[in-house]
């Protein structure tokens, strides 16, 4: 379950929610009585809503007012005879384009965190590839827990959108945050989210381009190789995001083990020698190219035809320098946007724009490889990007939502020059 990141969109920007699908999943809180406006609100700008309802939150609210607003019957049982084949969840996945849980509350959020499907709601939201939008709404020492703080996280981190909550007094009569927002931001959110999907899914219209990913492979003999910890899930989430963007996509991927997202052209190598013949067949026929692979800086001088067998205590490698691809597209007369990584340990900027300069790059996307839990085999990863006038930094997050903001940041810059 991904989201459009939004970046690079006024906050003010809005579109309208005609025929937008949008179910609203009801968890057990008092704020469950705000769930009946934000059905009024939304079908008010258009959309079409239906409701799931967990047991508890009908202590709250009568599934008959949601029905009455939604014009749909509410669901609640996972198992429910007068669904298709006995399966709603599966019915109501398929049918949303976007799921809005409001309220969620701290038990839905952990159950939704460790992938339960003990209920409708939580059912639904494995089904679906829908985004979704949690809404948390509880007392705020509950909110502020270390449980619901990490779950939340996790859940941010599969991409899922994180809105609110709010802060202020509480039905409990506490205050702070915890608040779920109020039924009219609720519908703003949506609105945008729609509007960001709707601007991004065209920023890449009739572009091509091409991206190399993942670790080359250096052969030593028959059986061993030098390379990296490269997984390519950063590569990949770039060229997933840019087909949805509208681009034509061709990824050069080094040797990993993910699937090939779906539209994508896709091109299999080992070593950067390889790599580089790749890119080069068809680089003049690109728009972009981002060389986000973790290309080996040497090969073995000699590789060996047979294994070579343990015969001392210590073996000495000699080392060639390879082929620099990102110089080399970069350096071509017609070359297209040329986008460099850099995944550092230190001195992230230094050698970013140094990077940037020698090797006459119209952007780079740096990383600093040594936080735990960012840059290489993680899910998460956050970037600062410089080009020759200016730089931004991207916050850390999920690796697909990173590349969609990464890419639309590179879509202003060519349609400038």
């Amino acid at each position: 379950m991904v989201w459009l990141a939004p970046v690079n969109f006024s906050r003010d920007l809005r579109v309208s929610l005609n025929n937008r699908k949008i179910l609203l999943g009801i968890g057990g809180g008092i704020a469950a009585y705000k769930s009946a406006d934000l059905v009024r609100r939304l079908k008010e700008q258009g959309a079409d809503v239906r409701v799931v309802m967990s047991q508890s939150a009908c202590e709250f609210i009568t599934p008959l007012t949601l029905q009455a607003l939604s014009g749909y019957p509410v669901s609640m049982d996972l198992l429910d005879p007068a669904a298709e084949a006995a399966m709603g969840h599966i019915e109501l996945a398929r049918w949303a384009e976007l799921i809005i849980l409001a309220p969620a509350t701290a038990n839905l959020i952990a159950r939704m965190s460790i992938g339960m499907a003990d209920e409708l709601i939580t059912t639904t939201c494995l089904a679906t590839s829908a985004p979704i939008a949690i809404c948390p709404a509880m007392n705020q020492q509950m909110y502020a827990n270390p449980a619901t703080q990490a779950n939340l996280s996790t859940l941010q981190q599969r991409g899922m959108l994180i809105w609110g909550p709010g802060s202020g007094s509480q039905a409990c009569g506490e205050v702070g945050a915890g608040r779920m927002l109020e039924p009219l931001e609720i519908r703003t959110l949506a609105e945008q989210f729609f509007a960001q999907k709707a601007q991004a899914s065209s920023a890449l219209q009739g572009v091509k381009l091409m991206l190399t990913a993942g670790p080359t492979r250096e052969a030593i003999d028959p059986v061993r190789y030098i390379s990296n910890h490269s997984s390519g899930k950063m590569g990949f989430a770039l060229a997933e995001a840019a087909v949805a963007m509208g681009a034509e996509v061709t990824l050069v991927s080094g040797p990993v083990t993910l699937a090939t997202p779906r539209g994508v052209s896709r091109i299999n190598v080992d070593s950067a020698e390889q790599m580089l013949t790749a890119v080069m067949q068809h680089i003049d026929q690109q728009d972009i190219f981002i060389g986000c692979a973790a290309v080996a800086d040497y090969r073995v001088a000699d590789v060996a035809a047979g294994k070579i067998k343990k015969s001392s205590e210590t073996m000495q490698l000699a080392l060639v320098r390879n082929p620099d691809i990102l110089a080399t597209v970069a350096a071509l007369e017609a070359r297209p946007f040329t986008v460099g990584f850099a995944a550092e340990t230190h001195d992230v900027e230094t050698y970013a724009r140094d990077k940037l300069k020698r090797k006459n790059l119209d952007m780079i996307a740096a990383n600093d490889v040594s936080v735990p839990g960012q840059g290489f085999n993680s899910d998460t990863n956050a970037l600062r990007v410089f080009w020759p006038q200016g730089n931004q930094d991207l916050p850390a997050t999920d690796k697909l939502s990173l590349a969609y903001q990464l890419l639309s940041l590179i879509s202003t810059k060519i349609t400038k020059k």
